[in-house]
C-alpha cells in the first residue's frame, strides 16, 4: 500500500490544498464509495450532489467548487487529470514480472539492459535488444531482431514478431500480437498468391496498447504507431497504417491497410476506417462509424443508426428500402411540373 500526505499529492500535481494537508491518503475512490483515508474527485457536474454525502478525507475539485466542512479540497483547473495523476502515485497494480525466471529462454545473442525482468516460459529470440527496465510477463514471445525501449512493460502472452521496434515507456496488455503478416494477397485466375510482408511494426514512446489487439507488419514499408498513441482492447491495425501522435482509438476499431490517421484524433469504439485514405489532425469520430473517404477538415463526424424500439426500427428499415422508388417518383413528378 502506498501512503502519501495530501500536501505531497497536491505538490506532485500542481494543486492547492484547503484543509488538513498533513493527513495521509492511501487510495483513490469515487465520491460514493470513498472512506476515510481515501481521496475522491468531482469532474462531472451530475455527481455534484454526492459531495454532500461522501466519506472521503479529501476531494479533487475545480477552484470554484464548494466542499462540505470537514473534507479537504485539492483544487486544480482540471480535476479529472488531477485524479489520473494521483491515481498513478497511489497505483497498486503489480508488475508483470520480477527478475528473470529460470524457465525463460533467452538466446545468447540477445542484449539485456539493466534491471530487465522476464517472466516464466517467455522466449527471447536471437539478436533481441531489451533496454534498461524492460519488463516482460509470463509466456511472451519476442521475435528475432526486435528492439524494446526502456521501461516498457509487456503483460502475459504478448507476441512480438521479428524485427519490430517498440519505444520507451510503453505498455502492452495481454494477448496482443504485434508484427503478424498483413492481409496481402494477389489473385491469378481465381487462385490466391500470398505476398510476403517485408516491413516492420515501429511503435514510438509512451504508447499504450490494450488486450488482444493486433498490429500487422507492413507489406514493404513499416506500420507506424507514433508517440503518445493509446489503443484500446481488440482493435485491428492493418499493414502500412500510420497513426500520428497522441491519437486515441477505442475498442474493436478496425483500421484497414495503408490508412493514415492524424494527430490528436479521437476514434470511437467499433469504428471502421477504409484503406488508403487519410484523416487529418484533430478529428473526432463517433463510435460505430464507417469512414469510407478522406476527412480533410478537423471536427466531429458520425455515422451509423442509433438503437430504437424494434417496431420503429422495422418500419424505418422498410421505408429505407423504398427510398430509391420514392426518389424516382419525385423526379417524375418534378418533370411533370416542369412540363406544366
Amino acid at each position: 500500500m502506498h501512503e502519501l500526505t495530501l500536501q505531497q499529492l497536491a505538490d506532485a500535481i500542481g494543486a492547492e490544498v484547503e484543509g488538513d494537508a498533513t493527513q495521509t491518503i492511501t487510495a483513490v475512490a469515487t465520491l460514493a464509495s470513498a472512506v476515510q483515508g481515501q481521496i475522491a474527485f468531482l469532474a462531472n457536474a451530475r455527481y455534484r450532489s454526492q459531495l454532500e454525502t461522501t466519506q472521503a478525507s479529501a476531494v479533487i475539485v475545480a477552484p470554484n467548487i464548494e466542499v462540505p466542512a470537514g473534507i479537504a479540497a485539492v483544487r486544480t483547473k482540471n480535476p479529472y487529470a488531477g485524479f489520473a495523476k494521483v491515481a498513478q502515485l497511489l497505483d497498486t497494480t503489480p508488475v508483470a514480472a520480477t527478475g528473470i525466471h529460470p524457465s525463460a529462454q533467452i538466446h545468447p545473442s540477445a542484449k539485456l539492459g539493466q534491471n530487465v525482468a522476464i517472466g516464466a516460459n517467455t522466449v527471447i529470440a536471437e539478436d533481441v535488444e531489451l533496454a534498461d527496465g524492460v519488463t516482460i510477463g509470463v509466456g511472451c514471445y519476442v521475435g528475432p531482431g526486435t528492439r524494446i525501449g526502456a521501461r516498457t512493460q509487456l503483460w502475459q502472452h504478448v507476441v512480438i514478431y521479428h524485427q519490430c521496434v517498440i519505444g520507451a515507456d510503453c505498455l502492452v496488455h495481454a494477448g496482443t500480437v504485434i508484427g503478424a503478416d498483413g492481409f496481402g494477397w494477389a489473385n491469378e485466375n481465381g487462385k490466391w498468391i500470398k505476398i510476403p510482408q517485408l516491413g516492420r511494426v515501429v511503435i514510438g514512446d509512451r504508447v499504450d496498447i490494450g488486450a488482444s489487439t493486433t498490429i500487422d507488419r507492413g507489406a514493404l514499408d513499416d506500420t507506424v504507431i507514433s508517440n503518445g498513441v493509446i489503443i484500446d482492447n481488440q482493435c485491428q491495425i492493418a499493414h502500412n497504417v500510420f497513426i500520428d501522435e497522441d491519437t486515441a482509438i477505442a475498442g474493436c476499431t478496425v483500421l484497414a491497410g495503408s490508412c493514415r490517421i492524424g494527430k490528436r484524433c479521437l476514434i470511437g469504439g467499433a469504428t471502421a476506417i477504409n484503406g488508403h485514405i487519410s484523416i487529418c489532425d484533430d478529428v473526432q469520430i463517433s463510435g460505430f462509424s464507417m469512414v469510407i473517404k478522406e476527412i480533410t477538415e478537423p471536427g466531429a463526424y458520425a455515422s451509423g443508426i442509433p438503437a430504437a424500439p424494434q417496431r420503429e426500427w422495422r418500419r424505418n428499415g422498410a421505408r429505407y428500402r423504398q427510398l430509391d422508388d420514392l426518389f424516382q417518383r419525385v423526379k417524375t413528378i418534378e418533370k411533370q411540373l416542369e412540363i406544366d
